[in-house]
């Protein structure tokens, strides 16, 4: 039997190892050649601009760290508060270990850009490895930071507290810390970037003809550096947060639902790190496999790709049915190692039928692509359908996954499968965090006017992150909404945990279903996922229309633009990007935070008055779930639409339906427009949306079951109608 300490120390083993690899790869991208003067110069812009933003956003989200940080230490002093002050100290780590996994995967990224490349005009295979060895810099951190500091933290926490259901109470602060950094990262990263790629595809696509990544464009620096700010660093905090609450959330449920005990319990609070930990070495190793040959078509490099996934797939699996036996679980041996590999299994599910959903070599993008002949209309309406039908398969999924997992291990079941969806997350991300270089790759091969064979092979790398990127969103969302579901799970156990009466009566399913408290939080947890999506969209729109005047204003005023004899001012163009995005960030991430410490607080005041008959912790119940359902299919629905509507548009670019400049492609330009915002702003920040709420909720519910002690009757506090009535015909 492994002890606390052994499986501790296998977690920081491998977390090293991780980091060991992570500096391993960077240095070989780094060893690689740059290019011409010219491809340097345009490398040197990019990266100026994204350090630039990404320095003032961690600036201004440094300042809501800080606050959020004072406010758990006062809380935690708060009499009865039932939090400890180590909330405090997790969220402080979490939020610092989230941001530098994104900002050591953009510092790489807007350095692999001009090698890859450079690599691509020696071969293909070349540049595939200096782009995908670039993502797995980014994914390995990700893994190894989270890993590290929900190891160390624990035992620390442990061993401070004395008692592990209040460790891992106070654990939960380090995801919410994460998740601090994630939702602003997303956020302002998916404004920044979409801001950009709209305003240059608008006026150089459509209104002045030029090609993508033009060097004339004024936007198109603005528009390569948006991929790394979005695209790498939001998605690397986005996943960073699911990884790491997915952990959290097992710990938490093995220590308070009471489904484990003696040897079997502690099994249950080591077992999610041990899978964690071999996936992340299953993964480094893994990540050799992904590899190609000169001359490869699309389907050739994403079986590439896919070798490396299923391959790490494949290992962890059997690691999960080895250490599943060979925990002390007893009769439940069997469930807990079914309800991971249901998670493992549906993860791998959901990035195939996103595949087919978005890439362009599968029935639904080709008709999406032939629809363009009809006109713009015509493919935003297909584009629309499409999104909504590829919720189908990943709600089934996510589904078929909740009710395998709960029947075969509880509650726990549902952490463990979170567990599993994201153990391969070293390799996973690492295929997401790709595309952005890849894309970034090809700008500078077009900006640089290299041969023609180069451009031709960082095409086909640029469609294959096209294709990844679209897999690693449905991911990501698919571990989200699991991820939340298991927070979730936590957050109800740890109300009801030690006979508290915070959710009142309504344990009984009948007056659950029949509360108007939790019915309307069901409402207004469904309505927030359209009014941040709103925020958000919007956001785009208005940034995208001052590039968009500022791009005009360029080719208006500036003389010898369109001869290529005068140089665009890109830096005014990065300038508004990011203006736009860190003032626009703000509100969408208070709201997501606001809300459910709101609400608690709402049910803190009113339980002895008038208002807890409106608002009760059951409320924050409804909201919790009304999001994960809403946020659940309108994310994969905008993601998918998205990509789709990105590789219709490349289809016709290779020639098809007229090829670029016909009237089908500038069609596809528009349904690209507005998929843009879609798949890279608004989709994925649902992600945090959902995350953040029952984080926040899992991290103050000690203060929520404070305020309900188990001594308090517990029908008394419930005053709703639905509730008294109920009474009054059992004779009460």
């Amino acid at each position: 039997m492994i002890d606390m300490n052994t499986a501790v120390a296998s977690a920081v083993a491998a977390a090293v190892i991780g980091l060991f690899f992570a500096l391993y790869q960077r240095n070989f991208v780094l060893s690689q050649a740059e290019g011409s003067d010219r491809m340097r110069q345009i490398a040197a812009a990019i990266q100026k601009g994204a350090q630039a933003f990404l320095s003032r956003e961690y600036r201004a989200v440094a300042i809501l760290v800080v606050i959020v940080a004072i406010a758990l230490v006062v809380l935690s002093q708060v009499p009865g508060s039932g939090m400890s002050i180590l909330t405090a100290v997790a969220f402080v780590f979490g939020a610092l270990a989230s941001g530098l996994s994104g900002y050591i995967g953009m510092y790489i990224a807007v350095r692999a850009n001009v090698r890859t490349a450079q690599a691509a005009s020696q071969s293909l295979n070349q540049g595939l490895r200096v782009a995908f060895a670039s993502g797995t810099v980014m994914s390995t951190m990700v893994v190894s930071l989270a890993l590290l500091g929900i190891s160390l933290l624990f035992i620390l926490f442990v061993n401070q507290l004395g008692n592990a259901a209040q460790a891992a109470s106070a654990l939960a602060g380090f995801g919410f810390g994460g998740t601090s950094i994630a939702i602003f990262a997303r956020v302002g990263g998916g404004i920044y970037t979409k801001a950009a790629d709209v305003g240059a595809d608008l006026v150089g696509k459509t209104e002045a003809g030029i090609p993508e990544d033009d060097p004339r464009n004024p936007a198109t620096i603005a528009d390569n550096v948006g991929d790394n700010v979005g695209d790498v660093a939001g998605m690397g905090s986005d996943l960073f947060e699911s990884y790491a609450s997915s952990i959290i959330a097992a710990i938490s449920l093995a220590t308070t639902a009471g489904a484990f005990a003696g040897d079997g319990l502690l099994a249950a609070q080591i077992f999610p790190l041990m899978v964690a930990a071999a996936g992340l070495i299953i993964s480094i190793i893994a990540s050799f496999l992904v590899k190609t040959e000169e001359g490869a078509d699309q389907e050739r490099l994403l079986g590439s790709i896919r070798t490396g996934i299923y391959g790490a797939s494949g290992l962890i699996g059997v690691v999960i049915v080895v250490l599943g036996l060979s925990m002390p679980f007893g009769e439940q041996s069997i469930g807990v190692i079914v309800a991971t590999l249901s998670g493992l299994i549906g993860g791998v599910l959901i990035g195939y039928f996103t595949e087919f959903f978005t890439a362009d070599s599968y029935g639904p993008t080709k008709a999406l692509s032939a629809s363009a002949e009809g006109g713009a209309g015509i493919v935003v309406i297909r584009g629309l359908a499409l999104g909504m039908m590829s919720t189908l398969a990943p709600v089934i999924i996510v589904v078929v996954v909740t009710l395998l997992a709960t029947s075969q291990a509880g509650l726990y079941g549902v952490a463990v499968a979170a567990v599993g969806m994201l153990s391969t997350l070293g390799i996973t991300l690492a295929t997401d965090a790709y595309g952005p270089v890849a894309d970034n790759a090809g700008g500078i091969a077009e900006m640089s006017d290299l041969p023609e064979e180069v451009r031709d092979r960082t095409d086909a790398l640029d469609s294959l992150g096209n294709t990844t990127a679209a897999t690693g969103k449905g991911f990501a969302i698919g571990s989200a909404a699991m991820t939340a579901l298991a927070l979730t799970a936590a957050f109800i156990t740890a109300l009801t945990a030690g006979g508290s009466s915070a959710l009142g009566a309504a344990a009984n399913p009948a007056e659950l279903l029949l509360n108007p408290q939790f019915v309307t939080g069901l409402f207004i947890g469904g309505l927030l996922p359209y009014v941040f999506s709103a925020l958000t969209m919007v956001a785009v729109g208005d940034a995208a229309q001052q590039i968009v005047e500022e791009v005009r204003r360029q080719f208006r005023e500036i003389k010898g633009i369109m001869e290529g004899e005068a140089e665009p001012d890109y830096e005014r163009c990065v300038a508004i990007s990011t203006d736009s995005a860190i003032k626009q960030m703000l509100l969408p991430g208070v709201i997501a935070v606001g809300v459910p410490v709101g609400m608690a607080l709402l049910a803190v005041i009113g339980k002895d008055n008038l208002l807890g008959e409106f608002i009760a912790p059951i409320s924050l119940v409804g909201v919790l779930l009304g999001s994960l359902v809403s946020a659940f299919m309108l994310a994969v629905m905008m993601a998918n639409a998205g990509g789709a509507w990105d590789n219709a548009k490349k289809n016709i670019e290779a020639g098809n339906y007229g090829g670029k400049g016909s009237d089908a492609h500038k069609a596809a330009v528009v349904g690209d427009t507005v998929g843009d915002p879609f798949k890279d702003t608004s989709g994925p920040s649902l992600n945090i949306l959902l995350k953040l709420l029952a984080i926040v909720s899992l991290v103050i519910a000690p203060l929520i079951g404070g305020a309900f002690p188990a001594d308090i009757d517990a029908a008394a506090l419930d005053s709703s109608p639905a509730v008294e009535q109920t009474a009054d015909d059992s004779g009460g």
